[in-house]
């Protein structure tokens, strides 16, 4: 028998006056079995950064079609295409030739490695940034995980915090690769 996927909930309040995005999402997050907590919870994060009406949570790590987000205009082009973790190269090349922009958010102490076996390789894209989330972050971002949260996010000036009602994680990242856009 599968295990099935456990759905979390969040609300979540983003204030990122670098964007001059204010709003509230009501997000249901499925967290799939091969998922951990700290994947997941740097998902939402990744959600508040890209914020907007029409970004939505994309199949992911079950689905090799689909991106861990992604915003589609009106017409059903995909503007975002939003990947976490380590993907193999070849998809994330296939994702620039199939969206305006393409960003990965990898994390773990294994980036680095990850990110010299394959940086030559992505070098021509660009429409892809490539950014390394701290290790201190992601860890912060999982002990915010309940199944149910209330999470506000601010941004300003670069700097991002997401809190709950009793702690809060300043999220640091390196930009590995810009896109030349």
């Amino acid at each position: 028998m599968a295990l099935k996927s456990i759905i979390y909930k969040a609300n979540l309040q983003v204030a990122d006056m670098d964007r001059h995005y204010y709003a509230d999402h009501q997000l249901n997050i499925a967290c799939h079995p091969s998922e951990t907590l700290q994947r997941m919870m740097v998902r939402v994060m990744v959600f508040a950064l890209h914020a907007h009406e029409h970004l939505e949570f994309g199949k992911g790590i079950s689905d090799a079609e689909e991106p861990d987000l992604w915003q589609k205009d009106l017409t059903g082009s995909i503007e975002k295409w939003i990947e976490v973790g380590q993907p193999e190269e070849r998809r994330i090349l296939k994702a620039c030739g199939k969206s305006e922009q393409v960003s990965v958010y990898a994390f773990n102490s294994n980036a680095s490695i990850w990110w010299k076996q394959i940086s030559n390789k992505l070098a021509r894209a660009r429409n892809l940034t490539v950014l390394q989330i701290d290790t201190e972050t992601a860890e912060g971002l999982e002990a915010l995980c309940q199944r149910t949260m209330q999470l506000q996010v601010t941004i300003q000036d670069g700097e991002i915090w997401m809190r709950d009602a009793s702690n809060a994680v300043q999220a640091r990242m390196t930009i590995l690769q810009s896109a030349n856009q």
